[in-house]
């Protein structure tokens, strides 16, 4: 039967060592389903069951791996061990090893063109003749390799292929951006810019470092429509210059005062005014082309309706922290008129107006300055510690890790790193003692990362980072690596910038923010701690397992009765439900009780993150890198796109 079948590889036995053990015979694998058992071993072993594992083998050497048994096996993989229980699958690709039980009966898949390489012989002539073979798929198969790596991991857990969100639950999270050239299930329930300026809008105020405007009238036609758009940017120079001359004659730039040198305007943020509310976006992308098709990004928004006059609307939280940090800008106020307020000023308490008692998020800032007294706690790093030491988490959380993981990197030193776990490591168990310091790890691409990714070399532009940052001798404990398999974007390299505590797949609480690791955007702590000094502007958003609302989302855009929701109902009060804040790969049962909610947030890198091995090597943009990229260049080749976002 087999015979009339196409042989894609074969299962080489290992001995410990992973020598092939030529006493054993190969196992042939051929295209489609296949199944491995006792019955291949030279030993009967009741450990392993007659159908251990089924192996369903496709014609780009790729295979998928379900284990039949009720012992695990182990899969190796990228110098990594892991673990496959029974009714698990997994994807292998060349040159993975198997354990059909742990530690034990050790077999390496190798694709037809790499078995023969495989062999323990001393012959000369086979040995020359199995590295010919090696070097005639060697590119084929690192090129499979690539393409699956991807695959591999989020086809085993299904994590992004199940994550179709709600209306209703849609400001509970943040969602990815979309990245061309995916496959269809990594950029499911992601967005496109598209998908957030979209219907009737009176106002568009676009807060961002970069802006292109030929790409984003392009991108986004619907913004000609927009009667009144402010842009707050942060370009300068030539950039500006084209900004200025190449804008709508309805469009107002404003560059923030920027008091302290080496600061800029960082925060990216969107605020839409509707007929019916305002449309709250933050987010990590430049409004520049590659940015929004060809990064791993995030991003988070909710709609808000108008105030009731008729209602008590005592301000929250989320309003306070919004005014308070627009205030901040000083853009030049204009007039104009919404439907169906009529004639209204566009400043800072205009946003006043709606109802943000709904926001499920909370807003962590930084603003340039030196600040001190009351306004000590107000932004940065010590506004996420005020936040965090109201908050009580589970026990679990006790000295659990953190991670820190962004696309530039500040000149840092171990004093100020040790302020910010301070701050990030705040909050309090239920019992109410306090969590305790947790060990952060850095996650960071690496230079085989950049050379292999979606761009090439080319996306390092987009990680501004010096080598005299990059290779502190004391940031070698904190690197780990990015891995994204799970959400198909270990190629698409992080523009994002989050921070997060967790254990396992639990999280305690989740930022995404504009805020690279530096003390330029989140400060350091002056003056016997009374005093923080921050010199550029920064957006993020918080989420937290706090109680939360529970019933219909208000929207802005929606075409039913959802938009024009009675303001007294828009905040819902159908139930109120705490919130567990989990991974995408978090395997427990959502229901996990009437009076919780499970949170899935699409974090798009492992968690825990894998520490560097001895041959990672952090990237800085300002070293030469002579092995070629997948488009056969080597770096630098250009003049360096970005400016630097952070010093």
């Amino acid at each position: 039967m087999s015979a009339s079948r196409v042989k894609i590889g074969a299962l080489v036995p290992l001995q410990s060592n992973l020598v092939v053990n030529d006493s054993v015979s190969r196992i042939p694998i051929f295209e489609g389903a296949n199944v491995v058992g006792r019955n291949h071993l030279a030993i009967s072993d009741k450990r392993v069951s007659r159908k251990h594992i089924s192996l369903h083998a496709s014609g780009d050497g790729s295979a998928e791996v379900l284990v039949e048994g009720p012992n695990p096996v182990i899969i190796r993989s990228e110098g990594h061990r892991r673990k496959i229980c029974s009714q698990e699958k997994v994807m292998i690709v060349n040159g993975d090893v198997m354990e059909l039980i742990p530690g034990t009966y050790l077999f390496k898949y190798a694709t037809i063109g790499d078995e023969h390489a495989f062999s323990s012989t001393t012959d000369s002539s086979s040995s020359r003749k199995g590295k010919r073979h090696g070097e005639e798929v060697g590119l084929s198969t690192k090129r499979n390799r690539q393409i699956l790596e991807d695959e591999a991991f989020a086809r085993t857990l299904q994590a992004m292929q199940h994550f179709n969100v709600t209306r209703d639950e849609l400001p509970l999270i943040f969602r990815l951006m979309q990245v061309q050239g995916l496959p269809t299930w990594a950029n499911s329930s992601s967005v496109t810019i598209q998908d957030v300026i979209e219907g009737n809008i009176s106002v568009a105020v676009l807060s961002n470092y970069m802006v292109d405007i030929d790409w984003l009238m392009s991108a986004c036609p619907n913004l000609r429509k927009v009667p009144h758009v402010l842009v707050v940017h942060g370009e300068t120079g030539a950039s500006f210059e084209h900004l200025k001359k190449n804008k709508p004659a309805n469009w107002i730039l404003h560059k923030p005062p920027l008091p302290i040198s080496y600061g800029t305007h960082h925060s990216k943020a969107m605020l839409l005014v509707y007929p019916q509310g305002v449309r709250v976006v933050v987010h990590t992308a430049n409004l520049i082309y590659v940015d929004w098709n060809n990064k791993t990004q995030g991003l988070w928004m909710q709609d808000f309706p108008w105030k009731d006059d008729k209602i008590s609307n005592k301000g929250s939280f989320f309003e306070n922290d919004l005014v308070d940090y627009l205030k901040t800008l000083k853009w030049p106020e204009f007039s104009v008129k919404i439907p169906p307020v009529g004639n209204v000023s566009i400043n800072a308490a205009f946003f006043k107006k709606f109802d943000y008692s709904s926001a499920m998020v909370r807003l962590i800032a930084s603003v340039p300055g030196y600040h001190m007294g009351t306004n000590l706690k107000k932004w940065g790093h010590m506004k996420l510690r005020s936040v965090l030491e109201e908050c009580k988490f589970d026990k679990e959380f006790c000295k659990s890790p953190l991670v820190y993981q962004f696309s530039s990197l500040g000149s840092l030193d171990e004093k100020w790193l040790n302020e910010l776990a301070s701050s990030m490591s705040s909050g309090t168990s239920d019992d109410g003692s306090p969590l305790g310091i947790g060990k952060p790890l850095i996650i960071w691409p690496t230079v085989e990362d950049v050379r292999s990714s979606l761009e090439g070399y080319a996306a390092g532009n987009a990680i501004p980072s010096p080598q005299k940052n990059v290779e502190k001798e004391f940031l070698k404990k904190y690197w780990a690596r990015w891995k994204a398999d799970h959400v198909g974007r270990c190629r698409a390299m992080p523009h994002i910038k989050t921070y997060t505590r967790h254990s396992g797949q639990d999280i305690a609480w989740f930022l995404l923010t504009s805020a690279n690791l530096s003390k330029a955007a989140w400060g350091a702590l002056q003056k016997n701690n009374t005093q923080l000094m921050i010199r550029s502007y920064e957006l993020g958003v918080l989420f937290l397992p706090s109680v939360i609302h529970h019933g219909p989302v208000f929207s802005c855009t929606a075409n039913d009765n959802l938009k024009m929701v009675d303001r007294k109902s828009s905040t819902p009060i159908d139930g109120r439900l705490k919130a567990k804040l989990v991974t995408l790969c978090w395997n427990g049962n959502k229901g996990t009780g009437s009076s919780s909610a499970v949170i899935q947030l699409p974090i798009p890198y492992q968690l825990p993150p894998q520490p560097y091995a001895s041959e990672d090597v952090p990237w800085s943009w300002d070293r030469r890198y002579t092995k070629k990229d997948v488009y056969g260049q080597v770096w630098p080749r250009h003049v360096q796109l970005y400016t630097s976002e952070e010093s």
